[in-house]
């Protein structure tokens, strides 16, 4: 199984390290599915962490650290050039297409592309984990 993880979905986890975000991001690091990202979802990240509001939360070692380890321990995957708008928000199509061009779930809190579930394989990190305890 391949997932790509909503870049609210990663900084949930670093917020919340019980929640089932984080427990999403440990579920990757125990081998129990396959990491995709790209450059976009990276320099997504990389910028709200940054943010003032969430830097007072996230000292800057751990936000580092994670995009370190999602750099060297994901499948980086080239970002889709022109992504299809789906989305409510156009700023979310390009992980719709990340997802669908790997055949990945995409995992997210994103109400948008919570939105879209009948189209693609869209989960909450809750529903991912359910889902991964019943076919992994």
């Amino acid at each position: 199984m391949r997932a790509v993880l909503d870049p609210n979905v990663i900084i949930s986890a670093l917020l919340s390290p019980t929640g089932p975000p984080a427990r999403a991001l440990r579920s990757w690091q125990q081998g129990r599915f396959a990491l995709v990202a790209s450059p976009k979802l990276l320099d997504e990240l990389d910028r709200a962490l940054a943010y003032p509001k969430l830097r007072t939360r996230i000292p800057a070692q751990p936000a580092a650290a994670v995009l370190d380890l999602l750099a060297r321990g994901a499948t980086i995957a080239p970002d889709v050039a022109d992504p299809p708008a789906r989305c409510a928000d156009p700023d979310d199509d390009y992980l719709l297409a990340l997802a669908e061009s790997r055949r990945a779930a995409l995992v997210s809190g994103d109400k948008h592309l919570l939105a879209l579930r009948g189209q693609f394989p869209v989960f909450t990190a809750a529903e991912f984990l359910d889902w991964l305890d019943e076919h992994g």
